[in-house]
Protein backbone atom coordinates (compact mmCIF):
# COMPACT_ATOMS: atom_id res chain seq x y z
CA UNK A 1 0.00 0.00 0.00
CA UNK A 2 1.27 3.29 -0.93
CA UNK A 3 2.23 5.96 1.97
CA UNK A 4 -0.18 9.31 1.72
CA UNK A 5 0.98 12.21 -0.43
CA UNK A 6 2.80 14.49 2.30
CA UNK A 7 1.65 17.64 -0.23
CA UNK A 8 -0.23 17.80 -3.02
CA UNK A 9 0.83 20.70 -4.10
CA UNK A 10 4.71 22.24 -4.71
CA UNK A 11 5.19 25.56 -5.32
CA UNK A 12 8.47 27.07 -6.33
CA UNK A 13 9.65 30.81 -7.32
CA UNK A 14 11.69 30.83 -10.05
CA UNK A 15 15.00 33.09 -9.66
CA UNK A 16 17.03 32.42 -6.69
CA UNK A 17 14.68 29.12 -6.03
CA UNK A 18 14.28 26.40 -9.05
CA UNK A 19 16.43 28.35 -11.55
CA UNK A 20 20.47 28.16 -10.62
CA UNK A 21 22.05 31.13 -10.89
CA UNK A 22 22.91 30.72 -15.14
CA UNK A 23 19.23 30.33 -15.42
CA UNK A 24 19.03 26.92 -15.71
CA UNK A 25 17.03 23.77 -13.49
CA UNK A 26 19.66 21.29 -12.69
CA UNK A 27 18.92 17.69 -13.37
CA UNK A 28 18.85 16.36 -10.30
CA UNK A 29 16.36 19.31 -9.73
CA UNK A 30 14.48 18.30 -12.68
CA UNK A 31 14.31 14.62 -11.80
CA UNK A 32 13.26 15.62 -7.77
CA UNK A 33 10.05 17.60 -8.84
CA UNK A 34 9.30 14.82 -11.26
CA UNK A 35 9.45 12.06 -9.24
CA UNK A 36 6.95 14.18 -6.74
CA UNK A 37 4.76 14.79 -9.49
CA UNK A 38 4.92 11.05 -10.36
CA UNK A 39 3.38 10.12 -6.98
CA UNK A 40 0.66 12.72 -7.70
CA UNK A 41 1.59 16.07 -6.64
CA UNK A 42 1.43 18.80 -8.63
CA UNK A 43 3.81 21.73 -9.80
CA UNK A 44 3.36 25.25 -10.03
CA UNK A 45 5.49 27.73 -10.78
CA UNK A 46 5.39 31.12 -9.01
CA UNK A 47 7.17 34.02 -9.89
CA UNK A 48 7.55 37.76 -9.76
CA UNK A 49 8.50 37.96 -13.80
CA UNK A 50 5.13 38.30 -15.89
CA UNK A 51 4.22 35.99 -18.57
CA UNK A 52 6.67 37.47 -21.12
CA UNK A 53 10.00 36.78 -18.73
CA UNK A 54 8.53 33.86 -17.88
CA UNK A 55 7.16 31.86 -21.67
CA UNK A 56 10.69 30.82 -22.46
CA UNK A 57 12.03 29.29 -19.70
CA UNK A 58 8.97 27.74 -18.92
CA UNK A 59 9.09 26.42 -22.85
CA UNK A 60 12.55 25.02 -22.34
CA UNK A 61 11.68 22.71 -19.36
CA UNK A 62 8.78 21.47 -21.54
CA UNK A 63 6.55 22.55 -18.39
CA UNK A 64 2.61 22.22 -19.32
CA UNK A 65 1.12 23.07 -16.51
CA UNK A 66 -0.23 26.23 -14.80
CA UNK A 67 2.29 29.13 -13.93
CA UNK A 68 1.32 32.31 -10.98
CA UNK A 69 3.27 35.28 -12.75
CA UNK A 70 3.69 38.85 -12.00
CA UNK A 71 3.64 38.62 -8.28
CA UNK A 72 0.40 37.12 -8.79
CA UNK A 73 -1.26 38.92 -11.08
CA UNK A 74 -1.78 36.31 -14.18
CA UNK A 75 -2.52 32.63 -14.22
CA UNK A 76 -1.15 31.34 -16.72
CA UNK A 77 -1.66 28.07 -18.79
CA UNK A 78 1.36 27.04 -20.08
CA UNK A 79 0.82 23.91 -22.21
CA UNK A 80 -1.96 26.08 -23.83
CA UNK A 81 -0.25 29.57 -24.28
CA UNK A 82 -2.86 30.96 -22.65
CA UNK A 83 -3.85 33.74 -20.06
CA UNK A 84 -6.54 32.51 -17.49
CA UNK A 85 -6.38 35.61 -15.29
CA UNK A 86 -5.01 38.94 -15.49
CA UNK A 87 -4.86 41.94 -12.62
CA UNK A 88 -3.76 45.50 -14.04
CA UNK A 89 -2.65 48.47 -11.80
CA UNK A 90 -4.53 51.20 -11.62
CA UNK A 91 -2.09 53.53 -13.70
CA UNK A 92 -3.74 56.92 -11.99
CA UNK A 93 -3.21 55.81 -8.80
CA UNK A 94 0.32 54.24 -9.75
CA UNK A 95 1.28 57.94 -10.77
CA UNK A 96 -0.08 59.54 -7.62
CA UNK A 97 1.84 57.02 -5.90
CA UNK A 98 4.91 57.73 -7.26
CA UNK A 99 5.03 61.60 -7.01
CA UNK A 100 3.67 61.19 -3.24
CA UNK A 101 6.88 59.11 -2.64
CA UNK A 102 9.13 61.29 -4.92
CA UNK A 103 8.09 64.25 -2.28
CA UNK A 104 9.30 62.38 0.70
CA UNK A 105 12.70 60.30 -1.11
CA UNK A 106 13.28 62.28 -3.82
CA UNK A 107 13.69 61.65 -7.83
CA UNK A 108 12.81 57.69 -8.86
CA UNK A 109 13.95 55.65 -11.51
CA UNK A 110 10.38 54.17 -13.28
CA UNK A 111 9.98 50.99 -15.64
CA UNK A 112 6.98 49.71 -16.05
CA UNK A 113 5.66 45.52 -17.10
CA UNK A 114 2.89 46.25 -19.85
CA UNK A 115 -0.09 43.66 -19.24
CA UNK A 116 -0.88 40.97 -21.58
CA UNK A 117 1.12 37.65 -22.99
CA UNK A 118 3.17 39.82 -25.47
CA UNK A 119 3.84 42.70 -22.80
CA UNK A 120 7.14 44.44 -22.48
CA UNK A 121 9.17 45.97 -19.15
CA UNK A 122 9.74 49.71 -20.46
CA UNK A 123 12.18 51.18 -19.02
CA UNK A 124 12.05 55.23 -18.18
CA UNK A 125 14.84 57.64 -18.00
CA UNK A 126 17.63 56.70 -15.55
CA UNK A 127 16.20 53.17 -14.82
CA UNK A 128 19.05 50.57 -14.53
CA UNK A 129 19.04 47.54 -16.41
CA UNK A 130 20.52 45.25 -13.73
CA UNK A 131 19.82 41.83 -15.66
CA UNK A 132 18.00 42.62 -18.92
CA UNK A 133 18.94 40.30 -21.78
CA UNK A 134 18.58 41.14 -25.70
CA UNK A 135 16.14 38.08 -26.22
CA UNK A 136 13.97 39.70 -23.42
CA UNK A 137 11.00 42.06 -24.38
CA UNK A 138 12.49 45.26 -22.84
CA UNK A 139 11.80 49.03 -24.63
CA UNK A 140 13.54 52.11 -23.15
CA UNK A 141 10.77 55.19 -23.55
CA UNK A 142 11.52 59.02 -23.09
CA UNK A 143 9.25 60.10 -20.70
CA UNK A 144 6.67 58.88 -17.53
CA UNK A 145 3.68 60.00 -19.63
CA UNK A 146 4.85 56.93 -22.20
CA UNK A 147 5.50 54.04 -19.43
CA UNK A 148 1.64 54.58 -18.11
CA UNK A 149 0.32 54.98 -21.87
CA UNK A 150 -0.96 51.25 -21.83
CA UNK A 151 -2.04 48.71 -19.42
CA UNK A 152 0.26 47.24 -16.81
CA UNK A 153 0.75 44.99 -14.27
CA UNK A 154 3.07 46.53 -11.79
CA UNK A 155 5.69 49.70 -11.97
CA UNK A 156 9.51 49.03 -11.08
CA UNK A 157 11.24 51.53 -8.25
CA UNK A 158 14.80 52.29 -8.27
CA UNK A 159 16.55 55.39 -6.12
CA UNK A 160 20.30 56.77 -6.57
CA UNK A 161 20.91 56.75 -3.17
CA UNK A 162 18.34 54.46 -1.05
CA UNK A 163 19.77 50.76 -1.00
CA UNK A 164 16.29 48.27 -2.01
CA UNK A 165 15.36 47.59 1.34
CA UNK A 166 15.45 51.54 2.20
CA UNK A 167 13.61 51.83 -0.49
CA UNK A 168 10.98 49.38 0.07
CA UNK A 169 10.07 50.87 3.68
CA UNK A 170 9.66 54.19 2.23
CA UNK A 171 7.69 52.98 -0.38
CA UNK A 172 5.47 51.30 2.19
CA UNK A 173 5.34 54.14 4.68
CA UNK A 174 4.54 56.86 2.04
CA UNK A 175 2.36 54.94 -0.18
CA UNK A 176 1.80 51.19 1.26
CA UNK A 177 -2.02 52.92 1.79
CA UNK A 178 -2.32 53.16 -1.66
CA UNK A 179 -0.74 50.55 -3.59
CA UNK A 180 1.20 47.33 -2.57
CA UNK A 181 4.97 47.24 -2.25
CA UNK A 182 7.36 44.52 -2.35
CA UNK A 183 10.92 43.49 -2.87
CA UNK A 184 11.36 41.00 -5.00
CA UNK A 185 15.31 40.95 -5.64
CA UNK A 186 18.14 42.94 -6.63
CA UNK A 187 17.35 46.61 -8.12
CA UNK A 188 13.68 45.27 -7.79
CA UNK A 189 11.27 47.27 -5.76
CA UNK A 190 7.74 46.68 -7.05
CA UNK A 191 4.08 48.63 -6.80
CA UNK A 192 1.63 46.40 -6.87
CA UNK A 193 -2.52 46.78 -7.13
CA UNK A 194 -3.37 46.92 -3.39
CA UNK A 195 -3.67 43.72 -1.96
CA UNK A 196 -2.18 41.49 -4.28
CA UNK A 197 0.39 38.70 -3.69
CA UNK A 198 2.11 35.61 -4.79
CA UNK A 199 -0.61 33.96 -2.67
CA UNK A 200 -3.67 35.90 -4.54
CA UNK A 201 -2.59 34.04 -7.61
CA UNK A 202 -1.51 30.57 -5.76
CA UNK A 203 -4.83 30.48 -4.22
CA UNK A 204 -6.81 30.71 -8.01
CA UNK A 205 -4.64 28.15 -9.16
CA UNK A 206 -5.17 25.66 -6.79
CA UNK A 207 -8.52 26.09 -6.44
CA UNK A 208 -8.38 24.70 -10.44
CA UNK A 209 -6.62 22.13 -9.31
CA UNK A 210 -8.63 21.71 -6.41
CA UNK A 211 -5.46 21.97 -3.80
CA UNK A 212 -5.85 24.04 -0.48
CA UNK A 213 -2.95 25.74 1.68
CA UNK A 214 -2.53 23.23 3.97
CA UNK A 215 -1.63 20.67 1.17
CA UNK A 216 1.28 23.01 -0.76
CA UNK A 217 4.70 22.77 -0.03
CA UNK A 218 6.36 26.08 -1.23
CA UNK A 219 9.86 27.85 -2.11
CA UNK A 220 11.18 30.89 -1.91
CA UNK A 221 13.79 33.27 -1.97
CA UNK A 222 12.87 36.86 -0.92
CA UNK A 223 10.02 38.91 1.14
CA UNK A 224 7.74 38.95 -2.00
CA UNK A 225 7.25 34.77 -1.49
CA UNK A 226 6.68 35.69 2.46
CA UNK A 227 2.55 35.73 1.59
CA UNK A 228 3.35 32.27 -0.29
CA UNK A 229 4.51 30.87 3.08
CA UNK A 230 2.44 31.43 5.16
CA UNK A 231 -0.57 30.38 2.51
CA UNK A 232 1.26 26.99 2.49
CA UNK A 233 1.10 24.37 4.45
CA UNK A 234 5.27 24.09 4.74
CA UNK A 235 7.85 26.91 3.66
CA UNK A 236 11.48 26.52 2.22
CA UNK A 237 13.60 29.30 2.13
CA UNK A 238 16.51 28.96 -0.18
CA UNK A 239 20.38 29.40 1.73
CA UNK A 240 21.32 33.07 1.85
CA UNK A 241 17.64 33.73 1.31
CA UNK A 242 16.44 37.59 2.42
CA UNK A 243 16.04 37.80 6.14
CA UNK A 244 12.61 38.97 6.14
CA UNK A 245 11.59 35.63 4.59
CA UNK A 246 14.02 33.20 6.60
CA UNK A 247 11.80 34.36 9.87
CA UNK A 248 8.57 33.08 8.33
CA UNK A 249 10.13 29.89 6.75
CA UNK A 250 9.31 26.43 8.59
CA UNK A 251 13.23 25.52 7.51
CA UNK A 252 15.98 26.64 5.70
CA UNK A 253 17.44 24.37 2.62
CA UNK A 254 20.77 25.01 0.43
CA UNK A 255 20.85 27.30 -2.03
CA UNK A 256 19.26 27.36 -5.83
CA UNK A 257 22.94 26.60 -6.97
CA UNK A 258 23.43 23.36 -4.84
CA UNK A 259 20.08 21.66 -5.06
CA UNK A 260 18.47 23.04 -2.07
CA UNK A 261 14.93 22.03 -3.75
CA UNK A 262 15.51 18.23 -4.44
CA UNK A 263 17.12 18.07 -1.04
CA UNK A 264 13.74 18.69 0.66
CA UNK A 265 11.48 16.78 -1.76
CA UNK A 266 14.09 14.19 -1.65
CA UNK A 267 13.65 13.77 2.16
CA UNK A 268 9.78 15.05 1.82
CA UNK A 269 8.27 12.64 -0.95
CA UNK A 270 10.65 9.77 -0.28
Amino acid sequence: MNAPLPYRLVATDLDGTLLRSDETVSPRTRAAVEAACARGAAHIVVTGRAVAWTRHILDGLDYDGLAVCGQGAQVYHAGEHRLLTSVTLDRRLAADAVAKLEAEVGEIAVAASTDGLAGEVLFGPGFRAVAAREDLPVRRVADRDELLAQPIGKLYLQHPELDDDALTAAARETVGDLVGVVLAGADTVEILPHGLTKATGLSLAARRLGVTGAETIAFGDMPNDIPMFRWAGHGVAMAGAHPELVAVADEVTASNDEDGIAAVLDRVFG
